[in-house]
């Protein structure tokens, strides 16, 4: 949805009105006070709302139909289409409400406000995502988006994988790790074998050779022998032990797949879910590539799911591109990083009005003096990256700062925005 025009009548009978035609990417209003930034918010939320006499609006939809509401203070309201020159005040009637554009997508006037406006305040409340955000700009784009696409491809592989055979995501590790701990009791338990004979053959050969030796040497030689046989006994003990803790830990997994023994486990778990050894070599591959992509994926930003950084790619892209155009400025030392942060938090709002609702409405966004108290070269830096976002979605922002009006009226020469002053006018009958 773009705003094509806004029209706000005095109620009197002076006949004085206030129009305001907008650019379909970007409108700068200038000159404004605290006041009229927030009067204005209220006419534009308002023209959308249930009731709002004396504001008139032009829209434009999604689909580039045009239609126009009238609001006369006596007399029903309408919805026209413009092109096709019909009343179609019907199709935008919410029940008794009347004319109601936002409940159509789901929202009220309050939630209306919090989502189409945003300001200063807004924008440095999403400080935590934007640092996550400011985080992934400082990444090489060839390799952080490779990364999180395949996290997310072999995620959806190795649930695809899954449902296959049977089993579920969760079964992979269950299995990957009875099948390690088994391979270690097995080892152990091989060990302990090979050192239980070995010992037995020591003590043995040491318990034959007692008697003969005695005779031969004297009752002395029995100390020697006889360490040597406890020797071999606490060998053989030690490894005993050690084959019990990797039967115990093979318990433990065990019991959390749902069986007692390893026997079970397969009966249970890999025969009658996954059917076969293909079907569970497929299932445990799969759960390795996903492990390897989300370690790839890890390694390069720690805990920030991929999934998250990919729904938020073009805030990401547009913070890199604000910090790339910072460092081009800060020779003479006069940036700071708040010109990424503002923009990733910016685009991440701009982000949630494209789908708004059920429908997912695109709706346009009324910035109200958002870049206060910003130094001239970020503000510069912001201000580019919003004639970029313009491209996407309808913006208009509403100020009284003189830097950007300096700016948006020197930006006028390419066609991409417009710059409006509200001056009331008297209409003639």
């Amino acid at each position: 949805m773009r705003f094509d025009r806004l029209v706000m009548s005095d109620l009197s009978d002076s006949g004085r009105q206030v129009v305001l035609d907008l650019h379909p990417e970007l409108t700068v209003v200038t000159g404004l006070s605290d006041v009229e930034r927030a009067g204005l918010v209220n006419e534009f939320i308002g023209s959308l709302g249930p009731s709002r006499p004396g504001v008139h609006v032009e829209l434009r939809s999604d689909e580039g139909r045009r239609f126009a509401i009238y609001r006369p203070a006596t007399g029903a309201h309408r919805v026209i289409d413009v092109d096709g020159r019909i009343d179609v005040t019907e199709d935008f009637t919410d029940g008794p409400n009347g004319i109601d554009l936002l409940a159509r997508a789901g929202v009220d006037e309050r939630a209306a406000r919090r989502i189409l406006c945003i300001d200063a305040e807004d924008l440095a409340g999403q400080a935590a995502d934007t640092e996550r955000i400011h985080r992934l700009a400082t990444i090489d784009p060839e390799v952080l988006w490779p990364a999180a696409a395949d996290v997310v491809r072999n995620g959806e592989q190795l649930e695809q994988v899954a449902a296959e055979v049977g089993g579920c995501v969760e079964d992979a590790a269950v299995i990957a790790s009875i099948e390690e701990r088994h391979d270690h009791f097995e080892r152990t338990q091989a060990e302990s074998e090979h050192v239980r004979r070995v010992t037995f053959l020591i003590a043995g050969i040491a318990a034959l050779l007692t008697f003969p030796l005695v005779r031969l040497v004297g009752d002395l030689i029995v100390i020697p022998l006889a360490t040597i046989a406890a020797i071999a006994v606490v060998a053989s003990f030690v490894t005993w032990r050690r084959s019990e803790r990797a039967r115990r830990a093979e318990s433990e997994a065990l019991e959390v797949a749902g069986a007692t023994s390893y026997l079970g486990f397969h009966l249970q778990r890999v025969n009658s879910l996954l059917g076969s050894d293909l079907g569970r070599q497929r299932f445990l591959a799969a759960a390795q590539a996903h492990r390897d992509a989300l370690a790839r994926w890890r390694d390069l930003v720690d805990e920030i799911p991929a999934e998250w950084a990919l729904d938020r790619r073009r805030a990401v892209e547009a913070a890199s591109f604000a910090t790339t155009q910072t460092r081009s400025f800060s020779a003479g030392g006069t940036t700071t990083g708040r010109a990424a942060e503002a923009t990733a938090a910016l685009v991440e709002r701009l982000e949630e009005l494209r789908r708004v609702g059920p429908i997912s409405e695109c709706f346009p966004a009324l910035l109200d003096e958002p870049f206060a108290d910003m130094a001239d070269a970020d503000l510069s830096t912001v201000l580019e990256a919003l004639g970029h976002a313009a491209r996407q979605q309808q913006i208009v922002v509403l100020t009284g700062d003189e830097r950007i009006e300096t700016w948006a009226q020197a930006e006028t020469i390419t066609g991409g925005l417009a710059v409006r002053e509200l001056q009331p006018m008297t209409q003639h009958s």
